[in-house]
């Protein structure tokens, strides 16, 4: 089977809708608008969550908690993950290159889910305490470096 070959079910597409192709087409003269009103006019355009001067969901809604807005992402790699890669050094670009992390963001933290079975040596922004200690009980280094911007 190929790509090229697959079709969709019978009956799953409809030709699209000509609008205001003249009166046989059905939807003429007026296009599927009607006759008057707000949404007959041209130029009209509603903003989003309008409910016709009802006062809106999103506004009726209470508002709750607290988000920060200076709140920093980290790239977070598990130290079971690390012991299953081959190699003994790990940097953001190593990981970068085998898929381990995407998006680095306010930089790279290593956490101490799993279990560390050789001496590596990992160099990233930020260690959980638990992840530190894991890696130097394993004989490895865990490396700080400078923070990203």
């Amino acid at each position: 089977m190929n790509l090229s070959d697959l079709k969709p079910p019978a009956g799953q597409t409809r030709p699209k809708k000509r609008i205001g192709r003249g009166m046989g087409s059905g939807t003429g003269k007026t296009s599927g608008r009607g006759h008057k009103g707000q949404k007959a006019v041209s130029g009209f355009g509603q903003k989003r969550g309008f409910e016709g001067g009802q006062m809106p969901l999103h506004r009726r809604l209470p508002k709750r908690g607290f988000t920060n807005i200076f709140k920093k992402e980290f790239a977070i790699v598990n130290l079971g993950r690390l012991d299953k890669l081959e190699g003994d050094v790990f940097n953001v670009d190593n990981l970068t290159k085998l898929g381990v992390i995407h998006k680095l963001g306010a930089g790279l933290k290593v956490l101490a889910t799993g279990q560390l079975t050789r001496a590596i040596t990992i160099e990233a922004h930020h260690f959980s305490k638990s992840a530190a200690e894991k890696i130097a009980k394993a004989g490895g280094k865990a490396q700080v470096i400078g923070a990203t911007a």
